[in-house]
């Protein structure tokens, strides 16, 4: 039986035909010139095809090897500040890339328009900064360490101060007021603030080289006393509160040094009794300071400190301001004067 076609439909047939011809050629040129690529890519070492990229997880090109990651692409804007030589992040991306091998960095100027809308936005209290694109919370990292970042909007501000990197510049320094712990003239030229724990055996070392300094430069400093008791010393706290009650019958410095001096004594003894019978060697009123420490009138200054000390991210003692210098640890007798005459020059 025969079948006949109409002169439409055979039009139609050819025209099908040509189409499947067009798309053979067309696959047929793709395949080859993926070959002819891949050829010429691994003759020249200058790249790799996407067929290579898929294939492999370790390729070696020009002298270079290229690893393959599961983890994304991550983008981070690094705010620092020309001519801080301390502000380098080098050091941080170093670190960082063994952490999140795909970062991608781009610097930015602290005192560029964008620069300090980052500032304001993540109240960044030092340089260099950190800010992750979005694309952070998909790495292994953030998984394990999710609480060291802030988030705001669709940036991840990471504060490497709390992970005890050193801070290069801080943007903003400690407050002074009138409820704070104070010894010399307000408008001294050099400022020292210092978060102490009287438990600290740090802090007893400093305290003895920054008694020294105070009376080698008379009128000269303002000494700042701030709370940072220790969560691992049980009676830092206790001790804290005891000092500010001295202080208010300003007797401060007296009992300051007398807990230091006695620190292997009350820091084994349990409850409030003991700072209360120091009270009486420096005449007190012994009275009013045991319903002062009883009450627990300064807890909310040791705690203004405390969070004050956190903002700064400072989680050791003693940590130390000589103006705008920090001073991590008990520094010694010279490395203090060395920043307070520093200070005294500009």
């Amino acid at each position: 039986m025969q079948t006949f076609f109409s002169g439409k439909t055979g039009e139609a047939d050819k025209q099908m035909l040509k189409n499947l011809m067009a798309l053979i050629i067309v696959l047929s040129g793709l395949f080859i010139g993926s070959l002819f690529v891949d050829f010429v890519q691994l003759a020249t070492g200058k790249g790799f095809s996407g067929n290579a990229v898929h294939t492999y997880d370790l390729l070696t090109a020009g002298g270079k090897t290229w690893v393959a990651y599961q983890e994304p692409k991550v983008s981070v804007q690094v705010i620092t500040e020309k001519g801080c030589s301390e502000c380098d992040p080098s050091e941080a991306l170093v670190w960082l890339r063994r952490v999140i091998p795909t970062i991608e960095a781009a610097p930015i100027e602290s005192d560029s328009e964008l620069g300090q809308n980052l500032i304001e936005r993540f109240q960044i209290a030092s340089l260099p900064a950190f800010i992750f694109s979005p694309s952070v919370a998909d790495t292994d990292f953030y998984t394990q360490a999710s609480s060291l970042f802030d988030i705001e909007g669709n940036g991840y501000f990471f504060d490497m101060g709390k992970i005890g990197l050193p801070v290069g510049k801080y943007l903003h320094l400690p407050t002074i007021s009138d409820n704070d712990i104070t010894m010399g003239p307000k408008d001294a030229p050099v400022k020292i603030v210092e978060f102490s724990d009287f438990q600290c055996p740090y802090c007893k070392a400093f305290q003895a080289d920054l008694n020294k300094a105070l009376k080698d430069y008379p009128g000269k400093i303002l000494f700042v006393y701030k709370h940072l008791p220790l969560s691992f010393h049980p009676q830092a706290e206790n001790a804290a509160l005891a000092a500010s009650c001295a202080n208010e019958q300003g007797k401060f410095q007296a009992y300051a040094d007398n807990l230091f001096a006695k620190q292997d004594e009350w820091s084994k003894s349990v409850g409030t009794q003991k700072f209360k019978d120091y009270s009486w060697r420096f005449g007190l009123n012994g009275r009013e300071f045991a319903k002062c420490l009883d009450t627990k009138k300064y807890q909310d200054k040791v705690d203004a400190d405390k969070a004050e000390a956190e903002s700064f991210s400072i989680s050791g003692t003693p940590g130390t301001f000589v103006n705008g210098t920090f001073l991590p640890g008990a520094v010694g007798i010279d490395a203090l004067k060395q920043a307070i005459d520093a200070e005294l020059v500009k």
